[in-house]
């Protein structure tokens, strides 16, 4: 991927330096040439398309303000009760993510989300031990976002 982001931004100076007028839009449009050229040439390339790879980031990224928004309305309605009424525990996460970089991503997304932290990570990195601030909500909520996170993780890392 990064190979494919330096063809594409040689082609652009190139495009622009051929130009007689250099400016950003002569880049600009040099930039969505090397894109065209990238795209027809995208099956002699060891890995996928680059632009597939920032969308799969802009996607993981949606999904996680998403979760973020979804789980902090949760934790909000548990703290404006007259009488908070929940019961802390701690739980275990089952995951398929392989390698150091997935699992590591999911872990820090489940514990940015409100009500739920990562506490522990197995050896084998296949098991989450997750503190949630209400175990039969938080940990249906936390659910929910493995599974989204899980799929939008595998789409960004893997081709």
């Amino acid at each position: 991927m990064p190979m494919q982001v330096l063809i594409n931004l040689l082609i652009g100076v190139i495009w622009m330096f051929l130009q007689d007028h250099w400016s950003v839009l002569t880049f600009f449009s040099g930039y969505l040439f090397g894109l065209l050229v990238l795209l027809i040439l995208r099956r002699y390339m060891p890995t996928k398309f680059y632009l597939e790879t920032l969308l799969a980031i802009v996607k993981l990224f949606i999904v996680f303000i998403y979760e973020l928004f979804t789980s902090s309305i949760l934790v909000i309605r548990q703290i404006i009760r007259p009488k908070i009424n929940i019961t802390p525990g701690i739980f275990t996460l089952e995951t398929d993510l392989e390698g150091d970089l997935e699992v590591t991503l999911l872990a820090l997304l489940l514990t940015l989300t409100p009500g739920s932290v990562v506490v522990e990570v197995s050896s084998n990195s296949k098991l989450f031990y997750i503190h949630a601030m209400d175990i039969p909500e938080s940990s249906d909520a936390v659910l929910r976002s493995k599974s989204k996170f899980e799929k939008a993780i595998k789409g960004v890392t893997r081709s």
